[in-house]
């Protein structure tokens, strides 16, 4: 048997290519530890046993004891049956790790069918617990793309693909001792789960360019897989998106230097994306222009990265009658439209650009050999609801990185559709609806406006889209609009980049059975701070910590709960570029990024928003949220909206002032209200200001600055 196993070795060596990484880790584990991994195939049990350092045992299900798979193993080394749910079957293997052995264990129970990691159960946690041992993480990978996993019409199978074994360093559960056994449990295994979790972001390869992700989707789930999709029917697969951009790069201004930022002015197309490859195919920057922002703050965007090329479409700019923007664009930078290009191209165009893709990682690597993970990928500005928007310079390893941690803790895979509206120049809209999705082979169809209330759940309906992104203004006017039918396929609705109201929570989940995911992020952390997961969820949060993040909570003066929230992680920007400094990169100070945001963590890890920092007023020296007012009124007069402005007053520091679009609202029954929910009277505004409707950005997120400006307005006209 133990010839049999060598030579089985030596045959995976050869045929799967097997690589073990982190091998010190296991040297330097204590005698007592639980080695827990992720199970994605059949071959796991083999690959672990033949693979690891001897000696070592295994904990197996009993589901799985006696199949031919695990017959080989048993033979050379000692196997413990496990139960899950059973602590009286674990004394045996919490023993023999006391004795001093190294026993593994897969946390999960099954072998996984999403790709990702399935529940986890308490078992594991018992064991590491009551045997006081180590916690060595193991992750398999390559394996699920193998016949002998779970994953057929999931994932494009092969016989042999490359199989590696990451260990990473050893760790201890370190459980608090004055708990019950109930909730030592619990705390055991949500400390297993965050370790599974944190070893699927950090086995992960971010040290590459969007590009060379691309290539590897293109190597995962085939060539001719069809990938993105806009509202001209056509569907392109990465092959397509190979051609078209190799082509396309040729075809830029040979004036575009490497490493410059060119502008990008197009609506969420195919062509976007391609022209977005096009770019870094050049060695040079996307920066997303914001079309909805206006005139000045456009010109301004430009000054701001230094732009002197932008790239557009006639088409594009007719439909969304905006000359008079690219007439300011103009003023400032060269303008370069994708129908003149076209006019330029020829036969050798194309057949280099066929060469280029069908040989990419020649073509792609010789183009842009001198850009490096760490270097800017895409430019994004700010939404200027609270200022001149800032220009936000994120590199591939920020995106890739954000990807790594979504990916660690949602299961999304090749069969999903994604329904993105969200413009490219949000970084939700990027990051999520874009990038996540098609450089993990899910199909995403753009389409060009999320204003579209009534087409877009028609389209959800038409694909079978079974993820779609949006923020509350969007999720919110797509249900009222929508057929109770028109989003049985989905999956996944996840909200971010403002709060998600009750109403429209209560809304998808009785009129469609969905349960939206709300998440929060920044475009400075690439966007994804935190989030919400089908297996850890709680209501009316932002969800957990993304893995791999650090963060602290610095007290703010008359907030009791929670703090001003600093971050630091992989997916955190390069740094600023600032209207007042144009062209120059400012890094966060020492690689800490400060949301401005007010936040609470509960002993969960559960983050909940208080507010910005800015969005507070002091009155009579207490501090009152304006989101806190502007909630309070929503609960009062749910059908209008509403925005909380503080202005100065002699008195008491500041006021609050409601701008509604509520006609006559009563401060009697907001004070009622208030009572009602348990809230202060100082959250209860003194003025009242009525408005048609309140200003938006393009994103659907409120315009603070449009809206202070107005109410300014208002108040100098009614005191005249």
């Amino acid at each position: 048997m133990k010839l049999l196993m060598f030579l089985t070795k030596v045959l995976f060596k050869i045929f799967y290519r097997v690589k073990v990484r982190g091998i010190e880790n296991f040297n330097q584990a204590d005698d007592k530890t639980l080695i827990v991994a992720n199970h994605v195939s059949f071959l796991d049990g083999m690959l672990l046993g033949l693979f690891l350092p001897r000696p070592i045992s295994f904990g197996i299900h009993s589901k799985y004891y006696n199949t031919w798979w695990f017959t080989p193993i048993k033979q050379t080394m000692p196997v413990f049956v496990v139960n899950h749910d059973d602590p009286m079957a674990m004394k045996a293997i919490i023993q023999h790790i006391k004795e001093g052995n190294k026993v593994v264990i897969f946390p999960e129970g099954r072998i996984s069918n999403t790709g990702s990691l399935m529940k986890i159960y308490p078992g594991s946690a018992l064991i590491a617990d009551k045997a006081n041992a180590e916690v060595l993480p193991v992750r398999i990978n390559g394996a699920q793309f193998t016949p002998f996993s779970q994953m057929q019409g999931r994932l494009k199978l092969r016989w042999f693909p490359q199989i590696s074994l990451d260990i990473l360093p050893p760790r201890k559960l370190n459980l608090p001792d004055n708990i019950s056994n109930h909730e030592r449990r619990k705390k055991g295994t949500e400390a297993i789960e965050n370790i599974m979790r944190d070893m699927l972001f950090e086995t992960s390869n971010c040290t590459m360019r969007l590009w060379d992700k691309l290539l590897e989707a293109a190597q995962t789930h085939g060539k001719n897989h069809k990938i993105i999709e806009d509202l001209e029917r056509t569907p392109l697969t990465y092959s397509d998106i190979f051609t078209r951009a190799m082509i396309l790069q040729q075809l830029l201004p040979q004036s575009i230097k490497h490493g410059e930022r060119v502008g990008l002015l197009l609506p969420n197309v195919n062509g976007c994306y391609i022209t977005f490859f096009a770019i870094h195919a050049r060695g040079a920057v996307p920066a997303l222009l914001n079309f909805t922002m206006g005139e000045s703050a456009t010109t301004a965007a430009l000054e701001t990265a230094t732009i002197q090329t932008v790239i557009t479409s006639r088409k594009f700019i007719e439909a969304g009658e905006l000359e008079h923007l690219i007439t300011a664009i103009e003023k400032k930078a060269n303008v370069i439209y994708l129908e003149d290009l076209r006019e330029k191209l020829s036969l050798v165009h194309k057949l280099k650009g066929l060469w280029m893709a069908k040989f990419p990682s020649l073509g792609v690597c010789r183009l842009i050999k001198h850009v490096d993970a760490s270097d800017a990928a895409v430019v994004l500005f700010t939404s200027g609801s609270e200022g001149i928007p800032k220009g936000v310079v994120l590199s591939h390893k920020n995106i890739l990185a954000n990807i790594a941690q979504v990916s660690a803790c949602i299961p999304f895979n090749a069969t999903d559709i994604c329904l993105n509206a969200l413009p490219f120049f949000h970084s939700f809209g990027l990051t999520a609806g874009s990038m996540l999705t098609t450089l993990n082979g899910i199909k995403t169809f753009f389409y060009p406006s999320p204003l579209h209330y009534k087409i877009i759940p028609e389209i959800a309906y038409d694909i079978d889209a079974t993820i779609i992104f949006g923020t509350n203004v969007f999720l919110s006017a797509y249900a009222k609009h929508a057929h109770p039918y028109d989003f049985h396929t989905m999956k996944y609705a996840v909200a971010g980049a403002e709060k998600l109201q009750d109403e429209t929570r209560d809304t998808w989940m009785h009129k469609f059975g969905i349960r939206i995911i709300e998440g929060y992020g920044a475009t400075e952390a690439a966007p994804v701070i935190s989030v919400n997961t089908p297996m850890h969820y709680k209501s009316r949060s932002v969800g957990r910590f993304m893995p791999g993040m650090k963060y602290r909570l610095e007290h703010v003066p008359g907030i009791s709960d929670g703090g001003r929230l600093f971050i630091k992680a992989p997916n955190v920007m390069k740094g600023y570029l600032m209207h007042n400094n144009p062209g120059v990169l400012q890094p966060p100070e020492d690689g800490w990024y400060d949301t401005g945001d007010i936040v609470a963590i509960d002993d969960e890890g559960f983050l909940s928003i208080q507010g910005r920092a800015k969005r507070f007023a002091k009155i009579a020296g207490e501090m009152v949220s304006l989101t806190a007012v502007e909630e309070l009124c929503r609960h009062c007069w749910p059908d209008h909206d509403h925005i909380a402005l503080a202005f100065p007053d002699a008195g008491k520091g500041e006021r609050i002032i409601l701008m509604s679009t509520l006609e006559k609202p009563s401060r009697k029954d907001l004070i009622q209200c208030a009572h009602e929910h348990g809230v202060s009277e100082l959250h209860v505004p003194r003025q009242f200001l009525y408005v048609s409707e309140v200003p938006l950005l393009g994103t659907g997120k409120i315009h603070y600055v449009a809206a202070q400006a107005l109410a300014e307005k208002i108040l100098k006209t009614s005191s005249e």
